[in-house]
């Protein structure tokens, strides 16, 4: 009996537990859920072909335009003047920078005249009594003779019988060595052949120069030059007196420049040729870091985007029918940030921004609010 009702409920067991493994079954859901489709928002812009300016930049350190390096051709200590020796003092046209102690040489040079001045009045008594035709000349000579001046030109010797009668007596040869002194002497004195401030200074007062020795720099704060390396496929369209807009590092300041020159060869390490641009501003100072826009020329039909737009193989991402496609596009001008590009179909949509991943084919949805990026679209738009 009992093995009866062990037998029974094992059955009961049995069908319980194929009952329940049945309802589980029938209670999983098999369906999966449907993948959304993702739909990216794109910044767009229509392209408008026109006239683009093509910009090249270039870059440089300013220069003085007239500079003067100081050098001694005399020997002498140097001599204290009105203004101190020291870079960034101001020297106006004429004034002494640099004096040199020449009372030994100056000395010489009056010998020098003395014996001319005397070898001129032996010659006066010959030249009245032999030559009294051209005895006045000598005569008013002779008495505009100053010893405290600069020597006077000899007066013109118009016949063969007065230059052999000179040139016999001596006198034409020292005439000709003071002069040579006397021009010597100049160079004991460098004063400032124009308004300008000294840079370097490489000696002191009272210190002992030589001869060739270098003093110092002097340049001209008026104006200077900006020397700038373009590419020679610009070099043809490159024009002197084109004007030039600066600016300094930081953008923070603007200046307006003039092509003075442009170099005749090419540099055959970098296919560039050197273009000076002259500027004028009183808060420039030699050696300031300037960056040049030049423009080099205008290509027609065309548009300007961001660089980042274009893809390999020269092509751009076109939208048609809220789909992405791809064109061929022909890139004329690089610039840092920017692309010049010809053979763009006018009025077609274009990507304004860069699209992470993009692909032909893909689907998106243009960007409709006020914040569309109009920014990169041809100049005569």
């Amino acid at each position: 009996m009992r093995k009866t009702i062990l037998s029974i409920l094992g059955v009961l067991i049995i069908v319980a537990s194929v009952f329940v493994a049945r309802m589980i079954i029938n209670s999983k859901n098999n369906a999966r859920p449907k993948a959304e489709k993702v739909v990216k928002t794109v910044f767009t812009q229509k392209a408008q072909n026109g006239n683009v300016s093509i910009v090249v930049p270039a870059n440089g350190n300013l220069k003085a335009k007239n500079r003067l390096e100081l050098y001694a051709e005399v020997q002498g200590v140097f001599r204290s003047g009105t203004k101190l020796f020291r870079p960034g003092q101001k020297y106006g046209k004429g004034e002494t920078i640099i004096r040199i102690d020449a009372s030994e040489y100056a000395a010489n040079v009056q010998s020098a005249k003395s014996n001319l001045y005397n070898q001129l009045t032996s010659i006066m008594p010959d030249l009245r009594l032999d030559y009294p035709d051209i005895f006045p000349k000598w005569q008013t000579y002779l008495n505009g003779f100053d010893m405290g001046e600069t020597t006077p030109e000899f007066p013109e010797m118009t016949s063969e019988q007065e230059k052999f009668f000179i040139t016999g007596r001596g006198i034409l040869t020292t005439y000709y060595n003071v002069k040579n002194m006397e021009q010597r002497l100049s160079k004991y004195r460098i004063s400032a052949p124009f308004n300008g401030v000294l840079t370097e200074a490489l000696v002191t007062e009272g210190t002992l120069i030589r001869s060739g020795q270098k003093l110092g720099e002097f340049i001209n704060t008026d104006s200077y030059e900006l020397e700038v390396s373009i590419s020679k496929e610009f070099s043809d369209l490159l024009v002197v007196g084109e004007q030039v807009a600066l600016s300094n590092l930081d953008k923070t300041k603007n200046y307006m420049g003039k092509v003075i020159r442009i170099n005749g060869s090419v540099d055959q390490a970098t296919q560039t040729i050197k273009a000076y641009i002259e500027v004028k501003d009183s808060a420039l100072r030699e050696g300031m870091y300037l960056e040049a826009n030049l423009n080099a020329k205008e290509e027609t039909n065309a548009i300007e985007i961001d660089r980042n737009l274009l893809m390999e193989n020269n092509q751009i991402f076109v939208v048609r029918d809220s789909l992405l496609d791809l064109i061929d596009v022909d890139p004329v001008y690089f610039s840092n940030k920017t692309v010049v590009l010809k053979e763009v179909p006018n009025g077609v949509t274009i990507l304004s921004k860069p699209v992470m991943g993009a692909y032909a084919g893909m689907l998106i949805k243009q960007y409709k609010g006020d914040g569309m990026d109009d920014s990169l679209k041809s100049t005569n738009e």
